[in-house]
C-alpha cells in the first residue's frame, strides 16, 4: 500500500512540474487582472477540468498513435525528452513578463490548458507512461496521478493572488528556474531510458 501511495505522490510531482506552473501561474495573473473572484474560480475550474480531461484521453488512448503513424515507443521517448529540454530551457529564460496575454477573452482552455499545461512536452510524456503502463494497478496510478496534478493546478489558481504578493516577481522567476531543472533531469532519464532500449 506504501509503494502505491509513493509511487503516486512522485508520478504527480513529476506530472505537474511538466505542467509548467510558474508560466501557467503568471499568465493566470495577467489573464484575469480584470476578472472579478467568481469569474476567476470559473476560469480556474474550466482550466483544471480541461488538462484532466486532455490528460486522460493521451494516457489512455495515446497508444493508437503507435499503430496509426508506426513509430515506436522508444523513438517517442527521445522525441518526448528532447522537447522536455527544450521546455526546461525555455523555463529558464523565462520571466512573468513574457506570460502576459490579453484578458478579453475566455483563456481557460487556451492558452492556459493548451499549450501552457498541456504543452508538446507534457504531452508527450504522458503518452510516454500511458503506453509503458500495464495493468490495472498502474493505469489507476497514472489517472489518480493525472488527478491530483489537475487538482493541483486548480488551488494554485485559486491562491494566484496570494502567492504572487508573496512570491513577487522574482519569486515566481526563481520557482521557474528550479521547475526548469526539474523537467531538465526528467528529460534525461526519458532520453536515456529510449536510447537504452533502442541499443538493446
Amino acid at each position: 500500500m506504501v509503494e502505491y501511495i509513493f509511487a503516486i505522490l512522485s508520478t504527480t510531482v513529476k506530472l505537474f512540474a511538466l505542467m509548467t506552473p510558474p508560466a501557467v501561474l503568471s499568465a493566470f495573473l495577467s489573464g484575469t487582472k480584470q476578472y472579478d473572484e467568481q469569474l476567476r474560480r470559473k476560469i480556474a475550474l474550466k482550466t483544471s477540468c480541461a488538462v484532466f480531461i486532455i490528460g486522460i484521453i493521451l494516457f489512455f488512448f495515446g497508444n493508437t498513435m503507435f499503430s496509426v503513424f508506426g513509430f515506436t515507443l522508444d523513438a517517442f521517448r527521445i522525441g518526448s525528452g528532447a522537447l522536455l529540454f527544450i521546455t526546461a530551457v525555455s523555463l529558464m529564460n523565462d520571466s512573468p513578463e513574457k506570460n502576459k496575454i490579453s484578458s478579453d477573452d475566455d483563456i481557460s482552455v487556451v492558452p492556459l490548458a493548451i499549450p501552457l499545461c498541456m504543452g508538446p512536452a507534457s504531452i508527450g510524456t504522458i503518452i510516454v507512461m500511458g503506453t509503458s503502463s500495464i495493468g490495472i494497478v498502474s493505469n489507476l496510478i497514472g489517472a489518480i496521478s493525472l488527478f491530483v496534478a489537475s487538482i493541483g493546478i486548480y488551488i494554485m489558481l485559486l491562491c494566484a493572488k496570494s502567492i504572487a504578493k508573496v512570491l513577487k516577481n522574482t519569486g515566481i522567476a526563481i520557482l521557474s528556474k528550479l521547475t526548469g531543472l526539474l523537467i531538465s533531469a526528467i528529460a534525461a532519464q526519458v532520453v536515456f531510458t529510449g536510447i537504452a532500449a533502442f541499443l538493446k
